[in-house]
């Protein structure tokens, strides 16, 4: 028989590792909360289950890097967290870029990884101290910087195609657009230039120099030296 019609739903958890005491381990984070039950561990990403509501991945199988699996599970709508013990500035940042919805370092504990569990199973964003310390990371001054991914994903919106559109244009999943877009609000947030509208999106690229106001279909320029951005058309005001 069903459970009971009246108890939420559980999240569903994937975990794949290539070290079984990893895999045990992340089972008993998470089963400290009632929310959360494993449906499936394994040690390669081969007949990962459809229907996961989130899928931890360690980053390194068997002596591979996965961010090509990483990218293939993102396009089939898989809400993939990458867990890792290589932290560094690249690897963090390719993760993300592959579509994953967070990055959660090893040793960063239960509690990181059960929160961005909770948080990325509801479409939200999450950041680790990992993660926000690469994100943060200033290159260029007081402009942002924002891979590849990301940019061609604010250009297709900012020239009002639905989320939906952006994401048959890219190849990838509505979610997977919604957070290359939290992750670039996440950035001017850690660098102090919030950026809560997609008008404040859209003034802040082109400061930033990552949008040229050309490249807008229908955006009308009228800046001047002063740097002014100039109104914005109703469909770029939320």
């Amino acid at each position: 028989m069903g459970g009971d019609p009246l108890e939420p739903r559980r999240i569903t958890v994937g975990v794949i590792d290539d070290h079984p005491v990893v895999i045990e381990g992340v089972r008993a984070w998470l089963a400290c909360d009632p929310r959360v039950e494993v449906a499936h561990v394994a040690d390669t990403v081969d007949d990962v289950p459809a229907g996961l509501d989130v899928l931890i991945l360690d980053l390194n199988l068997h002596g591979r890097l996965v961010l090509a699996d990483v990218a293939e599970l993102a396009r089939r709508t898989q809400r993939v967290i990458t867990f890792s013990q290589f932290t560094e500035r690249e690897t963090v940042l390719a993760a993300l870029d592959a579509g994953a919805c967070e990055f959660v370092a090893k040793n960063e504990g239960r509690d990181h990884l059960l929160e961005a569990v909770l948080t990325v199973a509801a479409d939200r964003p999450y950041v680790t101290p990992t993660a926000a310390g690469v994100l943060a990371a200033d290159e260029r001054g007081t402009a942002l910087r924002l891979s590849d991914r990301e940019r061609t994903a604010l250009l297709l919106w900012f020239q009002s195609m639905s989320k939906a559109s952006v994401a048959r244009r890219m190849g990838v999943s509505v979610h997977t657009v919604e957070m290359y877009i939290k992750r670039a609000r996440v950035k001017y947030a850690q660098a102090g230039r919030p950026a809560p509208t997609k008008a404040d999106m859209l003034a802040r690229a082109i400061e930033d120099g990552l949008i040229r106001p050309e490249e807008i279909v229908g955006y009308r320029s009228s800046a001047t030296s002063s740097g002014v951005v100039p109104p914005l058309s109703p469909s770029l005001v939320t």
